[in-house]
């Protein structure tokens, strides 16, 4: 019969230790190891993530609860909680930035692998752009000031929809503005970039257009602008209004300052959506349709705050918040990519959930990833005793 370790081990073969130990080496994460490497620290925070640990005393007492299996988890004892608070305390979270990248890979290959899984009949590249605030206690976390009684932190992230995976993701202070972080971004030319109000800034606009980069956004609703050029619109899709326009603010001869303006009126609503965008060629229900596709990455962060560790924290230094932050990324990489691997058809919350209550069961964990349901094969029966004759007395 063919034996496996535990599922959770399985699970971290999808880091080779190689990897990450170049990893290490790379941000020199190991100067004052103190006896713990930093493999068993990202074992103990996967397994916070993954096991829903609400301390540091659970993590620690989870493993240590496990002595017999830590062996094939590439540890040789559980944590202390003062060793662990230290590292996540000293040890830079950059290392765990790193992690998140080198899976990621894996998972844009298996994607590709896979065809990529579009929705829309272009070729270009669909990325959603947005940030969402961590809220924080002030008292505890006083780096991270916000208001003047409340504390947070901001994850921007940069959301690929082929596969719907994080392609970028940056910790910020919760008062940095999401246009500080977007400037910084360099995006593929031909990509179509899509955000919220939020990131209204007509330079910026005029600064992708002339980097090749397409964008869709809501249109504010002061904005004052020129209609430049009237189109005929489709009888169907709700269609009310498609637009060229132009700022007079910034109206300079130049065609990355000319846009175009797209109002739909969606069933139910009493007042239509008004559209913005640099691509003039798309059709005005492909533009309404790759806004509404924006709301994907909405439902990423509703999945990461629902599913894993990232309301509370199990360290109060920006550090030790950072570090957690990232290997909730890492771990909902991992759920994604089981979610691409598997042929059961998993939402991401029921495998979160299972997953949790299979963590230390020995089995088959791609077998279990398509069966779920189904009980593992039994051990072959036990060869008969021989009988031995005994002469008769």
């Amino acid at each position: 019969m063919q034996r496996f370790c535990s599922i959770f081990s399985q699970l971290l073969q999808l880091f080779p230790r190689l990897e990450f130990e170049q990893a290490v080496q790379a941000h020199q994460a190991q100067r004052h190891m103190r006896g713990f490497p930093c493999w068993g620290q990202f074992v103990a925070m996967l397994l916070c993530q993954l096991g829903q640990a609400r301390s540091l005393r659970e993590i620690c007492g989870g493993l240590a609860a496990t002595e017999g299996r830590l062996k094939h988890l590439g540890l040789d004892g559980a944590p202390k909680r003062s060793t662990l608070a230290y590292a996540n305390q000293h040890r830079p979270w950059q290392l765990y930035q790193s992690v998140f990248e080198l899976l990621l890979g894996r998972c844009q290959s298996l994607v590709a692998a896979q065809g990529g899984g579009k929705r829309f009949r272009f070729r270009n590249r669909l990325l959603s752009l947005d940030a969402s605030v961590i809220d924080l206690c002030l008292s505890l976390y006083d780096w991270a000031r916000f208001r003047r009684a409340k504390g947070a932190v901001k994850l921007h992230l940069l959301l690929d929809h082929d596969g719907y995976l994080p392609q970028f993701a940056v910790l910020t202070d919760g008062k940095t503005h999401e246009l500080n972080v977007a400037r910084k971004l360099a995006f593929e030319p031909g990509a179509v970039v899509v955000f919220d109000r939020a990131y209204t800034d007509y330079e910026w606009f005029a600064e992708l257009g002339r980097r090749g980069v397409y964008f869709v956004t809501r249109m504010k609703r002061n904005a004052d602008y020129e209609v430049l050029e009237s189109r005929p619109t489709p009888e169907r899709g709700g269609i009310l209004a498609d637009e060229v326009i132009c700022f007079p603010s910034r109206a300079v001869e130049s065609p990355e300052y000319v846009f175009r303006r797209i109002v739909k009126q969606q069933p139910g609503d009493d007042e239509p959506l008004v559209f913005l965008t640099n691509h003039l060629s798309f059709g005005p229900t492909t533009v309404a349709a790759i806004y509404k596709d924006r709301w994907q990455v909405e439902l990423f962060f509703k999945a990461l705050k629902q599913n894993l560790r990232i309301k509370t924290f199990v360290g109060v230094s920006a550090n030790a918040v950072r570090t957690q932050l990232f290997t909730a990324l890492i771990a909902i990489l991992v759920l994604r990519y089981l979610q691409l691997r598997g042929r059961f058809g998993w939402s991401l919350s029921n495998l979160a959930a299972l997953l949790r209550q299979q963590l230390f069961v020995y089995r088959d964990l791609w077998a279990w990833l398509d069966e779920p349901f189904e009980p593992p094969p039994q051990a072959a029966a036990a060869s008969a005793q021989l009988a031995l004759p005994l002469a008769a007395r």
